[in-house]
């Protein structure tokens, strides 16, 4: 008894000794909360923008907060946040990444050579190549709507906006840049996103070590599910699949992945390409229809430019403007860097603060710059015109402290981590409304609703998703 007694004080002992930490004179404001080890973990996950905005009125524009035995230094002044993006040597993108690689798709990749995956995306979703991505796309977005609508109907159907725009925009682009319809693997696309979708839900416990035990037996299964169907894609340059999945494979074998490693790593991609989209164009419909005179705009603008133009880019600032306020809204990532050596982090406003060993740092864009009053007024107001000037021109300058800012919005991230796809996105998006709004007629079921609220536990993890959905109505025009 005695023994175990002195044991468990010697373990204590040590775990305080572990565990304790005090704020010197160089480090940022420290919040540990009040529950050891946990501090302020649960909160923050719960609602990272509430959570972080109280930290912000308690502290400031810069604190070092504890989750879940970590300390996090949260960064929230984008006039500094070039002195995190660009630091490469003290700061690391990976190992973070490589933690949520193996809780989210128990992957791990410890040959993976990120630099040579990168530039293989740019080469596949840029120039050229993306022009066939574009055209792809295109061809079997609208070979879906007419499957969910024959142009001879002529009732309205009824359904979901949000459930509508990301079925959809997976369906397709998992047909351009997986090869579903070629795979041999007895299933459909509407078969992969019901089993996606259940897995996507999942996907924030997952990231966060939270889920339940009946909750774990279902993601596990999901997964195992998932990795069956994809395992054909990208094998074999005939499998159906674009070239950028076939490369990928390539790339995987010549690194030592095993059959099983490739599976979870083409889950991973699926994701990666298709888990934003969908959401956005969401988004992006439900505030034009919830704001008629946005609409309008966006309409005029479509039928007096060449909206759907794949090959070349097109003049749309009122479309681009109306995204960019959706995304300001709506997109949400963490960019998140693991500290690998001490750092001096010089603020813009000339403070200084240690970064130590060890810590995370933490940008949130959408705290600020995104939702800062300062910045835009009436943040969270849906304005489709924000990013115009008077004369119609794109408006880039945005201030704060009286100084122009760099970042004004950061939903693509920012550096050499910023999004490789962006282009591919915005013109799936543009697409996908253009297709809607010129072919159908789509209008809200209740004329007086509402955007829904956003599922606040998704805040980090790239686009929000609502809490409920949109009901719409749509039926084919009579030009179709």
């Amino acid at each position: 008894m005695f023994w175990t007694v002195f044991l468990l004080v010697q373990a204590v002992l040590l775990y305080f000794l572990l565990t304790h930490r005090s704020r010197s004179k160089s480090d940022p404001p420290l919040d540990k909360g009040v529950i050891p080890w946990l501090g302020h973990a649960l909160e923050f996950g719960k609602d990272a923008s509430k959570f972080l905005n109280r930290m912000k009125l308690k502290h400031g524009d810069i604190f070092t907060v504890r989750a879940a035995g970590r300390y996090v230094t949260v960064l929230l002044d984008p006039h500094s946040y070039d002195t995190v993006i660009n630091d490469s040597d003290n700061l690391d993108f990976t190992r973070y990444a490589q933690v949520l690689m193996e809780r989210i798709f128990n992957l791990r990749l410890p040959h993976h050579q990120p630099a040579r995956a990168k530039a293989m995306m740019k080469k596949h979703f840029m120039g050229m190549n993306l022009n066939a991505l574009n055209s792809a796309t295109s061809r079997h977005l609208q070979a879906l709507l007419k499957a969910e609508m024959p142009q001879n109907q002529k009732d309205w159907k009824e359904e979901g906006l949000f459930n509508l725009s990301y079925s959809l925009l997976f369906k397709a682009g998992y047909l351009t840049l997986f090869g579903g319809e070629q795979n041999n693997n007895s299933t459909d696309p509407s078969s992969v996103y019901e089993e996606y979708k259940r897995f996507d839900d999942l996907l924030t416990k997952m990231a966060r070590g939270t889920l339940k035990p009946e909750e774990k037996r279902t993601a596990q299964s999901v997964r195992q599910r998932l990795w069956e169907l994809l395992a054909p894609a990208g094998l074999t340059e005939d499998s159906g699949s674009s070239p950028w999945l076939h490369a990928y494979r390539r790339l995987l074998q010549e690194e030592g992945a095993d059959e099983e490693t490739q599976r979870k790593a083409v889950l991973m991609q699926l994701w990666a390409t298709q888990g934003n989209v969908g959401p956005a164009a969401f988004w992006m419909l439900g505030y034009l229809l919830t704001n008629p005179e946005a609409l309008t705009a966006v309409k005029s603008e479509m039928e007096t430019s060449e909206t759907s133009v794949l090959d070349r880019p097109v003049n749309t600032p009122v479309f681009e403007s109306a995204l960019d306020e959706t995304l300001r809204l709506t997109a949400a990532p963490f960019i998140t860097r693991e500290v690998v050596q001490d750092k001096t982090l010089h603020m813009a406003d000339g403070q200084e603060y240690l970064l130590r060993k060890g810590d995370r740092v933490c940008l949130f864009p959408f705290n600020s710059p995104q939702m800062d009053p300062e910045i835009h007024q009436e943040p969270q107001k849906y304005k489709y015109d924000r990013f115009l000037n008077k004369d119609g021109s794109v408006k880039r300058d945005f201030y704060k402290g009286g100084r122009r800012l760099k970042y004004y919005t950061m939903p693509w991230g920012a550096g050499t981590n910023g999004c490789v796809g962006k282009q591919f996105a915005i013109n799936t998006i543009r697409q996908f409304v253009y297709v809607v709004l010129t072919n159908y007629d789509l209008e809200l079921c209740d004329p007086n609703a509402q955007m829904p609220e956003v599922n606040a536990s998704r805040y980090g993890f790239g686009m929000l998703q609502p809490e409920g959905d949109l009901l719409v109505r749509y039926r084919p025009r009579n030009t179709l």
